[in-house]
């Protein structure tokens, strides 16, 4: 996963266009709000969705059966997985 460069600083600085700092004020205003909240919550809003389509695991209904399926049934442990097994350290 992409690593963000965090720094200690609250402040954020965005270069825009005048047009788009316009468009930006006018939503806010119809908000009822100002520009850094109106920023702020869009831009978190999408970041979450964000996070959450890259971090979701989706599978269809059948998969998803078969997944519960075997948790509920799971198969007997092969000679592959016991010498696995086997080859952990004991601390584990």
């Amino acid at each position: 996963m992409p690593r963000a460069a965090i720094d200690d600083n609250k402040r954020m600085n965005l270069r825009v266009s005048a047009e788009a700092k316009a468009k930006l004020v006018r939503a806010a205003a119809l908000r009822n709000t100002d520009l850094t909240n109106f920023v702020m919550q869009t831009a978190l809003r999408e970041a979450e969705a964000v996070i959450e389509a890259a971090e979701a695991v989706r599978v269809s209904a059948r998969d998803y059966a078969r997944v519960l399926d075997l948790l509920e049934n799971p198969p007997k442990p092969n000679a592959r997985l016991k010498a696995a097994m086997a080859a952990l350290p004991a601390n584990l």
